[in-house]
């Protein structure tokens, strides 16, 4: 039987089929979950198997490494190289380099269409912009200028819209993915930092859940109305760590299944969840000192949260609510990704 496997990501970096059930009836043999794992100031990204929570391989010899996203089908990787401005094209079942991928500027975060032919990198250079790379030549084929630095990258839910966030610009920018045109901007009262997606019944992007700076919550904005529609602050308690950089709240993530949010907080050491779509408080789960960012296995049972501050990967059931796990990684881990290796 062939299967058809299409891209569903949340803003939390994984792939994952959309049209079929058949895919998690595959055996482990025939399908692999990784997750990638940046480390920031190191020269190396992990790739750890959910199975036994073990690093089972690594990308080595990429100096800085930043965001993390993949190919719809998981066979490749693509991962930004901050020190050489590129962009690396690796195989995910061997590690292999297969290009890198000259930028217009310095990357930060990135993310994949959803027909995996383009990929879109943030360039934090000023005066900041969206690079377009073709993923079948792996060239730079255009740079979108935006309003302001661009720090994170994202395809909005049904695959229509590219949207970028800029910490020093305090805007939204959004890019529609089809035409590489600038469609509309948005200001905020302060920088976008990390920004997650849900969605309506008929597929089209509902709300932005968006991170701001020096704020210890997040922004709810209306996609359609462009318009800010609530803004939530996480519990005071517990307050066992320390902000950095600006952002006392950074990495958030909506559930494979589009139930519940789950925000990391650095003054809590941990991540705490509500409920969609009423954003009722669920619960917090310890994780480690400054957790920057998460992602889900495909099936939401586990969430992995790199713990940038003490250089381990915190693994947490989302179910009983605790921590079962800690992976050393290497320095600094920040952004991270979930993808199905068929």
């Amino acid at each position: 039987m062939k299967v058809r496997l299409m891209r569903f990501d949340l803003g939390t970096g994984l792939v994952l089929p959309l049209a079929v059930a058949a895919l998690f009836a595959l055996s482990a043999s025939a399908a692999s979950v990784r997750i990638y794992q940046t480390n920031s100031a190191g020269d190396d990204v992990d790739v750890i198997d959910p199975a036994t929570n073990k690093v089972v391989m690594k990308i080595k010899d990429i100096e800085v490494p930043h965001g993390v996203t993949f190919s719809p089908d998981g066979l490749r990787a693509y991962i930004t190289c901050e020190a050489e401005s590129t962009v690396w094209a690796v195989e995910t079942k061997t590690g292999k380099v297969i290009a890198k991928v000259p930028l217009s500027g310095h990357p930060n975060n990135l993310s994949t269409a959803a027909d995996g032919k383009r990929v879109f990198v943030s360039i934090v250079a000023a005066p900041g912009a969206v690079d377009v790379i073709d993923t079948v030549a792996l060239k730079n084929i255009k740079t979108i200028p935006i309003r302001g630095a661009a720090h994170n990258t994202y395809v909005t839910p049904d695959g229509k819209f590219v949207v970028a966030g800029s910490v020093a610009g305090k805007t939204l920018t959004v890019i529609d993915e089809l035409t590489l045109e600038k469609l509309w901007d948005m200001d905020m009262t302060a920088g976008v930092r990390p920004i997650t997606f849900d969605k309506n019944a008929d597929g089209s992007t509902k709300n932005m859940y968006i991170q701001l700076s020096n704020f210890h919550g997040f922004a709810v904005v209306d996609f359609k109305t462009h318009k800010e529609v609530q803004r939530v602050t996480l519990p005071d308690k517990p307050s066992l760590g320390e902000t950095h950089s600006a952002a006392p709240s950074h990495g958030i993530a909506v559930a494979p299944d589009g139930k519940s949010l789950w925000v990391n907080s650095s003054q809590a050491n941990g991540v705490f969840a509500y409920s969609l779509p009423d954003l009722k408080y669920m619960g917090y789960v310890a994780a480690g000192p400054t957790p920057d960012w998460l992602t889900f296995t495909p099936d939401g049972k586990r969430l992995y949260v790199a713990v940038a501050g003490a250089n381990y990967v915190s693994v947490l059931d989302t179910k009983a609510m605790k921590e079962i796990s800690r992976i050393p990684v290497g320095e600094v881990p920040k952004r991270n990704g979930t993808v199905v290796i068929p």
